[in-house]
């Protein structure tokens, strides 16, 4: 065998503009939105799930009232992180550069190839343009 084909991380980049900032604020004020339309249905369906369990077993409604509990409590976290992550967005400087995930890429190596430089790969993107790849 004189080569070998394999799936390498792409590590995704992007350059801090305002409209990168703006993007990002707004998908996380979407998040957030989300989270209090799922913390409203919840105590809209806990009022009621508390009513029938109490018709039908007013035992088992020490473990339903826990359940809602870490339901809702799941849904408080996230909201907090992502105000968090709102604050930190405000935060972000122009110019500065922000991991935005990884891809994959498919890549043929050969005997001798430093694979480094395939494992350590990155596009860089400008208001989701790319401007640099990098290894």
């Amino acid at each position: 065998m004189d080569s070998i084909t394999l799936k390498c991380p792409v590590t995704i980049k992007a350059k801090v503009t305002e409209q990168l900032k703006k993007n990002l604020a707004a998908e996380i004020q979407e998040n957030i939105r989300k989270a209090d339309v799922e913390l409203q249905q919840i105590e809209f369906h806990a009022k009621r799930m508390m009513s029938e369990q109490a018709k039908q077993d007013a035992q088992g409604l020490t473990a339903l009232r826990q359940q809602i509990d870490g339901e809702t409590q799941k849904r408080l976290e996230f909201k907090n992180h992502m105000t968090e992550k709102l604050k930190e967005t405000a935060k972000l400087e122009l110019g500065a550069e922000i991991s935005q995930g990884t891809l994959e890429q498919i890549v043929t190596v050969k005997v001798g190839d430093d694979l480094h430089t395939y494992m350590n790969a990155e596009i860089l993107l400008e208001d989701g343009k790319v401007i640099a790849f990098r290894n």
